[in-house]
């Protein structure tokens, strides 16, 4: 799989330029919207504290998933020491002394984006991830709108939900390959898989635009919680 290439942290700073607009939750169609499913490996879970490590995407674009159209970057972070969580993410010190500056990084990510809506599994994590590394080193707030597919995906098939909670047990439930795991891009690669199921489950159902997905989900949240009120 070839991915887009990458720089090396000697490689001149690009000059900031201006970052791409949002693709706004509007009656654009799912089958012809940008979606980036991204998934983000940090020094820990601490959102106001920690650093994200490592990026990986991969774009659903007019409902086709484009195995050459992905980004995986390493942020290079001065201080960094490894720890349980970067050693569970097999993140050596060495492969982030060597990564990219993490405002070029960040640039080139959202260059990559361009005009789309960002999925995730867990989709809050990242955001607030993303959100403060694009504060911290670009000066920019993150103005891209974000799903969960850890939400689109009970709410398709409740009969699943009750056993059905992390990335792998969807990927066992929809009979996925598990591939290589616990790392940004093949998280990224294999919640765009799920997605792709999800979509087609949407068109069937009547569910054709950003809105009308957004819609359903805020009324899925909603239900949850008033049942787990009653409860």
């Amino acid at each position: 799989m070839k991915l887009r290439s990458l720089f090396s942290r000697s490689a001149p700073r690009p000059a900031h330029r201006p970052l791409p607009e949002p693709q706004p939750l509007d009656s654009t169609p799912l089958n012809r919207a940008r979606l980036v499913v991204l998934d983000l490996e940090t020094t820990g879970l601490d959102t106001q504290r920690d650093d994200i490590l490592s990026i990986g995407a991969v774009a659903i674009d007019a409902g086709v998933l484009h195995m050459a159209d992905q980004f995986e970057c390493t942020l290079y972070r001065r201080e960094h020491r490894a720890n349980q969580s970067t050693l569970l993410h097999e993140i050596s010190p060495s492969h982030v002394q060597s990564g990219r500056p993490a405002d070029a990084a960040l640039l080139d990510f959202m260059a990559f984006a361009g005009c789309s809506v960002f999925l995730a599994f867990h989709a809050g994590f990242d955001q607030r991830m993303l959100a403060r590394g694009l504060r911290q080193d670009l000066n920019h707030r993150l103005q891209h709108r974000f799903l969960d597919v850890a939400e689109i995906a009970p709410m398709l098939f409740p009969d699943a939900a009750e056993r059905c909670s992390s990335l792998d047990d969807w990927q066992q439930y929809f009979h996925l390959a598990n591939s290589e795991r616990h790392n940004a891009a093949a998280d990224a690669q294999a919640t765009a898989e799920i997605l792709l199921i999800l979509l087609n489950r949407l068109a069937r159902q009547g569910t054709n635009t950003l809105a009308e997905l957004n819609n359903r989900l805020t009324l899925w949240r909603r239900l949850q919680h008033a049942r787990s009120g009653r409860l």
